[in-house]
């Protein structure tokens, strides 16, 4: 527990103190926002004000940016610097150093959560989330989730130069795709069924029934499953495909 509470303080620190991490964590979704809302937040999207359906979907956004995403490229970062190699060295137990990491991670998008929230209200009347335990349980369950997949993610890239590249591919379509910003219902049939089956679909789903619709998170039981569905299989898979050495050639 002590190695786990330096290691822990030492991440969130690292994290802290990089200006780009702030930037794309914190600030660039209340951007993005901000002007969606200012935009569209008056109008009534899927029965709700625009703004109310904005927050849902910018959150979707965090946890993927943030969870997914970020995480993916600082693992694959790390790898490929031999930084990942050289802590299997150390008397740091792996899964400790894992844990760690995941926990800054999901720190810091509840972290985000809250931003978008309150600059959500104050700046566009963005209502506040009823049912908060649950809303608070749905957003941990997101990010474990989506951390999970960005850990086993990190298997399939081989090199720091691409790994952008790859996450950029795979996040950006499924931000659009699952309705993050737009009501899915206005796509073709093809993309509403690949839409189905991705988790950002489920997880703005589970947040806005949450939030908006009364719900409880054991309400939406079909969400959490899928959300949790998805987590297990890549955690499955990262214990599969994670590597802690740099790629050769």
């Amino acid at each position: 527990m002590r190695l786990f509470r330096h290691e822990l303080r030492y991440e969130l620190l690292l994290y802290s103190r990089s200006r780009e991490l702030a930037f794309f964590t914190f600030l660039l979704p209340m951007i993005l926002f901000l002007l969606l809302g200012f935009a569209y937040g008056d109008e009534e999207i899927q029965g709700v004000k625009g703004s109310d359906y904005l927050l849902t979907g910018t959150l979707g956004y965090g946890v993927v940016a943030t969870a997914f995403a970020g995480l993916a490229i600082v693992l694959v970062i790390r790898r490929e610097e031999g930084i990942l190699k050289r802590l299997r060295s150390t008397p740091l137990p792996a899964p400790t150093y894992l844990v760690a990491v995941l926990v800054t991670t999901m720190v810091a998008f509840l972290i985000q959560a809250v931003c978008i929230v309150v600059v959500g209200m104050a700046a566009v009347g963005a209502s506040f989330p009823s049912h908060l335990v649950s809303f608070v349980l749905a957003l941990i369950l997101g990010a474990a989730s989506f951390a999970a997949l960005g850990v086993g993610l990190t298997g399939l890239i081989r090199q720091a130069e691409g790994a952008s590249a790859v996450v950029n591919a795979i996040y950006f379509p499924m931000l659009f795709i699952s309705g993050a910003f737009f009501e899915r219902d206005t796509f073709p049939a093809f993309l509403q069924a690949v839409a189905s089956v991705l988790p950002l679909t489920y997880f703005i789903e589970l947040v806005f029934g949450v939030v908006y619709e009364g719900d409880q998170i054991w309400d939406r039981v079909g969400d959490v499953a899928v959300l949790a569905a998805w987590g297990l299989a890549g955690a499955l898979f990262a214990a599969r495909r994670f590597r802690w050495a740099p790629s050769e050639g």
